[in-house]
């Protein structure tokens, strides 16, 4: 099912939004920020197949979603949203000061932002799980507007379990919007969406391809691709546990990549195996088929250093480390989004329930990207304050500098506090 190569014949395949896509997305942004909420009912009508006449959810079917889930559900929800928030809470940063001498203070002030605008897609599956990945940094960094935008289903609302872990974080602000219009709306506001200072979530290329065009407008996460997993596995590696966690990177979309690196010639042929009969059963098993065929691999190496460098070429979203030292592995890897340790972390535990964030870098960009986090939602601020001693002591170097690069302006502006005259 995925194809059995060597470490040499690798190529990563390119991702990029196509032509296609980017021009249909700049007429649905041009038009959302021209006409606002009647641009937002008719792509509603368009492309989710309802008639709105508002896309503000009330609170009351929030509650009312909250309340007709399941026990099971919320008591497992709330409990990764305990594991998350306790996560994130150890990311945050303090406001500094530092006295510098002659009554001088130099400092940095960190601030959240006004406004955060969540996406949470709800096309093919449902993430109620980027619910909590969004809103818990936005709120642990002290933002106090969150609004949240997923496309409408049937009854024109969002899906139950979105709306019900909105309600669970005390997310007031939702929206029925999916895809490139909802990121248009957050990015120049309309009517019932204000203008946000920050876009963040997964999507569609459609929904990637409006981030790429409204940024410098508002600011983004980052332009997220297709989901990946790399495993690195030595001859520990169960080849079995390695094909459910392929197989359940690849149900995500025909576009996700799942690949098994392992100078073991043995492991990659009993994951090949296995991977033959697993899939099979799965609700998903023709996305998954797909992703597997096109965008999978067992890559063979002839030492475990080269899977390691293997795997920082790569510079996977997330990465297994199936091997007897993983702690000791880890120390090798440089690029990769999240890491998961030995045997008994496989990734699903990050997509849902240990802490850290699943909303992470992709497309091999983990070689200068991080996951989502508190840092995202906040702004840092310099803050100076001179003296006049200090000032009289360095305005003449300021003024230097100011010269050598031809602003004789900044250059007077120190010098005039100087002035014997003054």
């Amino acid at each position: 099912m995925i194809p059995l190569i060597a470490a040499e014949d690798w190529k990563r395949k390119p991702v990029s939004l196509h032509l296609e896509v980017e021009k249909v997305v700049s007429g649905i942004v041009r038009n959302v920020s021209e006409h606002g909420d009647r641009a937002l009912f008719r792509y509603a009508r368009e492309f989710d197949g309802v008639q709105l006449s508002t896309v503000r959810v009330p609170t009351s079917r929030l509650e009312a979603a909250w309340i007709e889930s399941k026990p099971s559900w919320r008591r497992v929800f709330r409990a990764a949203a305990d594991n998350i928030r306790r996560y994130h809470l150890r990311q945050q940063r303090e406001s500094w000061y530092v006295e510098d001498g002659d009554n001088v203070r130099l400092g940095q002030r960190i601030l959240p932002v006004d406004r955060a605008g969540l996406y949470v897609p709800g096309g093919t599956a449902v993430y109620p799980s980027s619910v909590l990945m969004t809103a818990i940094p936005a709120q642990v960094a002290g933002v106090e507007s969150i609004h949240l935008a997923s496309p409408p289903g049937p009854t024109g609302l969002p899906h139950p379990e979105i709306m019900a872990a909105a309600y669970m974080l005390d997310v007031k602000n939702v929206y029925a919007v999916g895809g490139a219009q909802a990121i248009a709306a957050f990015a120049f506001g309309t009517a019932s969406i204000p203008r946000v200072d920050k876009i963040v979530g997964p999507g569609n290329a459609y929904v990637t391809a409006a981030k790429k065009l409204v940024f410098g407008h508002v600011d983004i996460d980052s332009l997220a691709g297709p989901s990946e997993l790399v495993v690195l596995a030595d001859k520990t590696g169960r080849a079995d546990w390695i094909a459910h966690d392929l197989i359940a990177q690849a149900e995500h979309d025909p576009e996700a990549s799942a690949i098994l690196v392992t100078p073991e010639v043995a492991v990659a042929e009993a994951v090949c195996k296995a991977l033959q009969g697993f899939s099979v059963d799965l609700p998903r098993a023709d996305i998954a088929c797909v992703a597997l065929r096109e965008h999978g691999a067992a890559i063979v190496t002839d030492s475990m250093d080269e899977a390691i460098s293997m795997v920082n070429r790569i510079a996977p979203e997330h990465l297994e480390l199936m091997v007897a030292d993983p702690w000791g592995t880890l120390e090798r890897v440089r690029n990769a989004g999240a890491v998961f340790m030995g045997h008994w972390s496989p990734e699903v535990v990050g997509d849902y329930y240990a802490g850290p964030n699943h909303v992470l870098p992709t497309s091999g960009t983990a070689r200068f990207a991080s996951a989502l986090g508190v840092d995202d939602f906040v702004k840092r601020q310099s803050v100076i304050s001179y003296s006049q001693q200090r000032l009289e002591r360095t305005a003449c170097d300021i003024a230097l500098m100011a010269r050598s690069e031809g602003l004789e302006g900044h250059a007077r502006s120190a010098e005039s506090r100087i002035r014997a005259d003054d």
